[in-house]
Formats: structure tokens, C-alpha cells, sequence
């Protein structure tokens, strides 16, 4: 059988649709679909694996930038639709239409490839490494209150134009200094608040809230649905956090009072959340709030690596040559010289004997500071060249911040 990979068509679509639709169990009417994608999807960017005529694999990206340690965006790949059907699994079907993506993103002057990842363990073979952790958050709003006073005010907002404008300007001031966070698409914010059809789901349905400072300003939101309960003839609805964002301190306590205190609410579910979530330190009752479904969130494959470590910031001082295993650079290996500290960073590489020799896979887990290189490396194992070598580039990659993706694709 002869597979080959390439750029889909407009005319492959419906085709594609169906290959994908199956690839994840559904049966969604392709033909609107095909409909709704057509002006959204890059084409350019849109890879299918055919086989006697037929699309027996799918894999997609979008341009995005991700926010890395420091608060530098840097531009990179967000993938998604990533299927082979299941009469055509294990034949290099996946490797093949990676490694076409990841060279158009060197092509691109993309320095990232990032995704969620449905089975957990598919991606490391091609690089990708788990880089910043989400949570589920619960809150029991029945055993609780909250420190402090409320501030400013908090208003019910009409799902509109000027609505998710808003919302945009807030979030885009937010993720320029949240580590991990990527900027979003622009119809992406019409399906949030509803003003577009969801091309695989319902359109959205809840509500909007914002938070403004003592000069009116809007400086966070809060966009929630409901899904209500009775008990014993009690109310005990469920409201689902479908994302927060706050600017000030302020603005993300007031904006988690409102919702706690909403009449018939007896629970907040949040899901995506960053597991150090600072709610539970807003609670008369911290153990009112848990973390649940703990776990990888969006996975980074570095694919440009000085760009990647000069352009993100560093806590500490160190200097270290790193050797990382990439199959798909020449030779399979990449060497680069890194000198790094609060003052800045120089990478380059290099021809000088490694001290540490990583995975790339390992490296993207440990890139924006969460996850620890030297417990990343086992799973690939590590080569210190350098006694002392992997603890020195454990410390020099660590942040307090931790990093924090609260946009799925």
C-alpha cells in the first residue's frame, strides 16, 4: 500500500471530515461542517494521508504565539485533528504527517509545536513533552465564605459585539504575562459568547460577567452556564466555570464571591484550571475547594531550539551545553551553548563537548518552568557528561510561575 502525505484540498474536505469523524467516534452531519470550516481552516497548514484515493489520516495546525517564562510571545504551531483510521494504524501514518508539519513550521519561523493530546501515550515519540498541568476545581459554596470585601462591581452582560470585545481586550492583556497562555483565534471568541454556530457542538449558552475597577474599567470576566439540580425539594445547581480571567487580585476574588453567592448554586465546577489555583486562599473554608482530574494539560514540542531558550527569562545563573535527541534535525542531534540569568540569556550552538545530553520530548516538558527536567528525563533517560550537569539545568529552568494554558483546541 502506497500512503501518501500532503496538503488537503477544498475538494478533499468532505472526505476529510469523514475520515476525521471517525478517527474520534462521531457522526456529525459533515456536510455543514464542511460548510462551517471552509473560510476558518488554513489549508495550507491542513495535512491528509491518502490511500487508494482515500483519506485515511488527518492532521491540522493554526498559527498562535505562546507566551513563554519573562512574558515574551513567540510564534508557534497549535495542532489539532490528529486521527488515522483504524484499518491503517501502525504503517507510519502519524510519524509521516508530523514530520511534514513540523518542517513547514520550520519553514514558517515557528519556534513551537503545541497540542492536547487525547491518549496520553502517543506524542512523546514525536517530541512533544507535557509541559503545563490543568485541573478540575469544586467548589462547595454551602461551607464557605471569603476573606475580605468585595470591590468595585460586577455586572450581567448581554452576549454581543461589544461584549467580546471586552472580554478579548481583558484576556489579551492577561495571557501577554501568563506563561504557557497562547493567543486565540478571533471567530473563536464569537463561539464563546454564543454569536456563532459550533461547528462539531451546540452553540454556547450561559452567561457573561464582568468585573470593573473603581474607574469603571473592565479589568475581568467571568463566563458561566448552569446545570440545575433539586434535592429533596432544595435547589443544588451546579454552576460550570467556563473560564475566568482577572487582571488585579481584586478583580479575581470579587468576580469568585459573585458566582459562590448566586441563589440555588450549591457547587462551582472549573474545569482547565491551573492546579495552583489561588482560590482556595480567597476561603473562610479552604477545604471547601478541590482539585480534581489532575493532569496534563497542553504539550510543547520545541522545534527552533536557540530561539526557544535565548528568548525565554531565567531565575537563576548557569551556563550549560545541552545535547538534545531530534530525530528530525541533521544528524539526529542538536548542540547548543546556553548562558543564562535574570540579566538575559545567549544561545547558540555549538561544536564544544556537551555536558548534558536530553531528549527533546523531556526539554519541552521542562521549557516553560513547571515540570522538572531531571524527572522528565526518565523516561528517555539523560547522558551527564558534566558531574552535576542535569541538576544545574534542572534549577537554571524552574519559575515560580507556573505555566497555565486555559485554551483548548
Amino acid at each position: 500500500m502506497t500512503v501518501e502525505i500532503r496538503r488537503a484540498r477544498e475538494d478533499d474536505l468532505p472526505a476529510y471530515i469523514d475520515a476525521l469523524s471517525a478517527g474520534f467516534l462521531e457522526r456529525p452531519d459533515v456536510g455543514r461542517i464542511v460548510e462551517d470550516v471552509k473560510p476558518l481552516w488554513d489549508l495550507d497548514r491542513t495535512w491528509g494521508a491518502f490511500a487508494d484515493g482515500r483519506v485515511v489520516g488527518t492532521f491540522r495546525s493554526w498559527a498562535t504565539e505562546i507566551t513563554v517564562p519573562g512574558g515574551v510571545q513567540l510564534p508557534a504551531a497549535a495542532v489539532a485533528a490528529v486521527t488515522v483510521l483504524p484499518t491503517h494504524r501502525r504503517r507510519g501514518i502519524l510519524r509521516g504527517m508530523a514530520a511534514a508539519e513540523h518542517a513547514a513550521a520550520r519553514e514558517r519561523g515557528e519556534v513551537f509545536g503545541l497540542l492536547y493530546a487525547s491518549e496520553y501515550p502517543i506524542y512523546g515519540r514525536f517530541g512533544y513533552g507535557d509541559s503545563s498541568p490543568i485541573a478540575t476545581w469544586t467548589l462547595d459554596t454551602l461551607v464557605t465564605g471569603f476573606h475580605g470585601a468585595p470591590s468595585g462591581s460586577v455586572t450581567l452582560e448581554t452576549a454581543n459585539e461589544p461584549t467580546r470585545d471586552a472580554m478579548k481586550r481583558v484576556f489579551e492583556a492577561w495571557r501577554r504575562r501568563q506563561p504557557g497562555e497562547i493567543r486565540r483565534r478571533d471567530f473563536s471568541w464569537d463561539l464563546a459568547v454564543g454569536l456563532r454556530e459550533e461547528p462539531w457542538d451546540t452553540r454556547w449558552k450561559g452567561f457573561i460577567a464582568f468585573h470593573r475597577d473603581g474607574a469603571g474599567e473592565v479589568d475581568g470576566y467571568a463566563r458561566y452556564h448552569g446545570e440545575g439540580k433539586w434535592e429533596h425539594r432544595q435547589p443544588r445547581t451546579t454552576l460550570v466555570l467556563d473560564e475566568l480571567h482577572a487582571l488585579t487580585d481584586a478583580a479575581f476574588a470579587t468576580l469568585w464571591r459573585y458566582l459562590a453567592e448566586i441563589d440555588w448554586v450549591s457547587a462551582i465546577r472549573a474545569e482547565r484550571r491551573s492546579p495552583s489555583d489561588r482560590l482556595r486562599w480567597l476561603l473562610t473554608n479552604a477545604r471547601a475547594a478541590e482539585p480534581s482530574d489532575v493532569g496534563d494539560g497542553l504539550w510543547v514540542r520545541i522545534i527552533d531550539l536557540v530561539r526557544a531558550l535565548e528568548n525565554r527569562a531565567y531565575e537563576r545563573e548557569g551556563g550549560v551545553v545541552l545535547e538534545v535527541v531530534d530525530p528530525e534535525a541533521p544528524g539526529g542531534r542538536v548542540r547548543v551553548e546556553l548562558e543564562a540569568g535574570p540579566s538575559g540569556a545567549k544561545a547558540k550552538p555549538t561544536r564544544r563537548s556537551p555536558d548534558l545530553t536530553v531528549d527533546v520530548a523531556a526539554l519541552g516538558a521542562a521549557y516553560l518552568g513547571g515540570r522538572s527536567l531531571r524527572a522528565a528525563t526518565l523516561a528517555a533517560g539523560a547522558d551527564e557528561h558534566r558531574a552535576g550537569a542535569l541538576a544545574e539545568a534542572e534549577r537554571l529552568f524552574r519559575t515560580v510561575d507556573e505555566p497555565w494554558c486555559s485554551t483548548f483546541f
